[in-house]
């Protein structure tokens, strides 16, 4: 794999990873550090092995009839309410999960015009871990992922900025009023920082934005 890494002068050169893995766990571990944002390593851990585990379509989409995609969050929460053991209830309240964060994380901004918004995912997706971690306590196994399934309940919000970031790369234009609609949902405060450095000041009134 490959990645874009800024020089002296504005200009760019590709910069060979060794891995998937490798260069999520790097890309993760910077975004937080500039974010100022602290997360469980284990959390940290689980969402570098989704985002690699879903780099394969076939991880992330399902076949649903003649349809090859990414089944509604309401079509899984029903799943999970109807399924037949704690185990398929589980896996179906996992995968809300897993989805919500990786779409809301890389794909917030395709949301802009969607039935549903980023707020939509990251209420359903930490739910889903939330009620996972109650589920799983059981066991010694189970304590432990229930710890890390709190972690992205209690933080999704926190990663959803995290993955924004890394999604970002190099960095590519700023659609300002999509920043503005993002952060007044979900109070990120990413999307508050860039609109500040875009010297829009973000107010929760029928005013809108401000600019200096």
């Amino acid at each position: 794999m490959v990645r874009d890494r800024e020089l002296e002068g504005g200009s760019c050169r590709v910069q060979a990873v060794e891995s998937l893995e490798d260069f999520f766990r790097t890309s993760i571990d910077e975004a937080m550090s500039r974010q100022r944002v602290a997360v469980d390593p284990h959390a940290a851990h689980y969402v570098v092995n989704l985002l690699t585990l879903f780099s394969r379509s076939d991880q992330l989409y399902e076949q649903q009839g003649e349809v090859y995609g990414i089944r509604p969050l309401a079509l899984m929460l029903a799943d999970a309410a109807d399924a037949a053991s704690v185990e398929e209830r589980n896996h179906c309240l996992r995968r809300i999960g897993d989805v919500s964060l990786f779409i809301s994380g890389f794909f917030a901004d395709s949301l802009s015009t969607a039935a549903v918004d980023v707020d939509y995912y990251i209420s359903m997706g930490g739910n889903a871990y939330g009620s996972l971690s109650e589920e799983v306590r059981g066991s010694a196994r189970g304590r432990v992922l229930a710890g890390v399934f709190a972690e992205l309940a209690s933080k999704f919000h926190v990663l959803v900025d995290v993955l924004n970031e890394v999604r970002a790369g190099s960095g590519s234009g700023t659609d300002v009023l999509r920043t503005y609609e993002v952060w007044l949902k979900t109070g990120s405060r990413r999307a508050e920082q860039i609109l500040r450095e875009q010297n829009v000041v973000p107010i929760r009134s029928s005013g809108g934005l401000r600019r200096h």
